[in-house]
């Protein structure tokens, strides 16, 4: 029988609204088995982002050595990244897997003004590249990585366009954060020049909800682990979504959570 184990590098939230513990159990739903290490933990609320202090990176480069020597991983999902050190950890710890990579590049909160990662963007990409097979951004940090605006339809093929330039991958550029009726995720392949488009309706607030983003690169990787075609993937991954996104729930004072 397959593992169908997701290896999951992410940060910590521990209101769960996001990270390490939100991708976790997404990837259960999703079909995936979570394995991983946590690339930074954070002091935060629902209200925002206080604190983040960087793995270890001896101990991260030890976790992820006993667990890479051990199990079988079909796919990875990253997300925060914490620090340079981390991402050179991960770099050379990503050599050793052979299936699919995927990585939703989380710079800065959408809560609070605290740095997620304190590295060169240049730097994480020039050491992550070799591996990857998918990058997730949403619109604001697809517009941060490429310094172009994110707001038309032409302006998404251009920033996903120069994104695979810098990453040698897929993206899958997220709508959420764009106007419109609909909420369309557009995924530009690697080695296509043709566009795919995954519409749904958007929900009334569903921009407001905490965790979107980690959801929906976690269960996209998970079906990658279960052996989905990334457009099968990125599809299943946006229903589960939606269908999270229609039933949200209040954990504390500040933004809702995932339901």
């Amino acid at each position: 029988m397959a593992t169908r184990n997701l290896l999951i590098c992410s940060g910590l939230d521990p209101s769960g609204g996001a990270g390490f513990l939100l991708d976790s159990r997404i990837a259960v739903e999703a079909g995936a088995r979570p394995v991983g290490v946590i690339t930074a933990h954070t002091v935060q609320t629902s209200e925002g982002v206080l604190a983040v202090h960087p793995a270890d990176p001896e101990l991260l480069d030890a976790q992820l050595g006993a667990l890479l020597g051990d199990a079988e991983i079909s796919a990875v999902k990253l997300g925060m990244l914490g620090s340079q050190q981390v991402v050179e950890v991960l770099g050379a710890a990503l050599e050793r897997v052979a299936g699919p990579v995927v990585w939703d590049p989380v710079l800065a909160p959408s809560r609070g003004r605290i740095a997620l990662y304190t590295g060169s963007v240049a730097a994480a990409f020039a050491a992550l590249r070799p591996s990857l097979g998918l990058l997730t951004p949403n619109a604001m940090e697809a517009a941060l990585l490429t310094g172009l605006p994110v707001t038309t339809a032409a302006e998404v093929r251009e920033a996903a366009l120069r994104l695979r330039e810098l990453c040698d991958c897929a993206v899958l550029l997220k709508g959420g954060h764009l106007g419109g009726d609909l909420s369309v995720d557009t995924l530009l392949p690697r080695d296509s020049d043709d566009l795919l488009e995954f519409a749904g309706p958007r929900l009334p607030g569903g921009e407001h909800v905490h965790g979107t983003g980690c959801a929906l690169s976690s269960a996209v990787a998970a079906r990658l682990a279960c052996g989905d075609s990334l457009p099968e993937a990125c599809r299943a991954g946006k229903a589960l979504v939606a269908r999270h996104l229609a039933t949200p729930v209040r954990v504390g004072r500040g933004a809702l959570a995932m339901g």
